[in-house]
């Protein structure tokens, strides 16, 4: 288009008042060829439905990914709650021989009776086995909901708010490094799986 603008102003001479634009778009100074638009258009399409396509695939095997990773730290939770029940009936008898020991040291005389009254309210508070049947069921549900399909972003969001009410129990009833450490763990779980749900729709 500038070559042949040259060459106008060339033809018409620096001085002259036409303008070589003008001067192209006159009929028969310069043609265009004719475009087969059908051709174009069946073009633009196949390379939108490629795209399409190739976006769809993209995001299944996102999908794909995250799900892996969802269902790797359901396991781990599993891992964490088989751990701790293993542990809880130890962590008992650890907790009422400590207690016998107390009131030893401080030489309180009770009455059997009483003593087994404390023990059995000292357990109940710290009793986790409601809690871990609950982490149980949750991860059931969320593999449940992961292998429906479709949009499932609310569902899992509200799956990781009732992991996290449960954790936050086990962690406060608390009376072990070991159940401290799997709250932690559980916590950590829980969050990593939370900010993959937030891609999820």
């Amino acid at each position: 288009m500038i070559g042949a603008a040259k060459q106008v102003m060339a033809m018409t001479g620096e001085d002259s008042r036409l303008n070589p634009f003008q001067v192209m778009q006159w009929p028969g100074v310069m043609e265009t060829p004719e475009q087969d638009m059908d051709t174009i258009n069946k073009a633009l399409l196949e390379g939108f439905d490629q795209g399409l396509s190739d976006f769809i695939d993209a995001r299944a095997s996102e999908g794909e990914n995250m799900k892996a990773l969802i269902v790797q730290r359901l396991e781990a939770i599993t891992a964490e709650v088989v751990k701790v029940r293993a542990r809880m009936p130890e962590i008992l008898e650890w907790q009422r021989e400590r207690l016998l020991g107390k009131f030893e040291e401080a030489k309180i005389e009770l009455d059997a009776s009483r003593v087994e009254q404390e023990l059995i309210l000292l357990a109940q508070k710290s009793d986790v086995a409601e809690e871990l049947d609950r982490l149980d069921s949750h991860v059931k549900e969320t593999t449940s909901i992961l292998k429906k399909g479709g949009s499932v972003g609310r569902r899992l969001d509200f799956m990781m708010q009732e992991f996290n009410r449960e954790s936050n129990t086990l962690a406060s009833k608390s009376i072990s490094t070991d159940i401290t450490a799997s709250g932690v763990e559980l916590k950590v779980l829980i969050e990593q799986m939370r900010e993959q749900i937030q891609n999820i729709e």
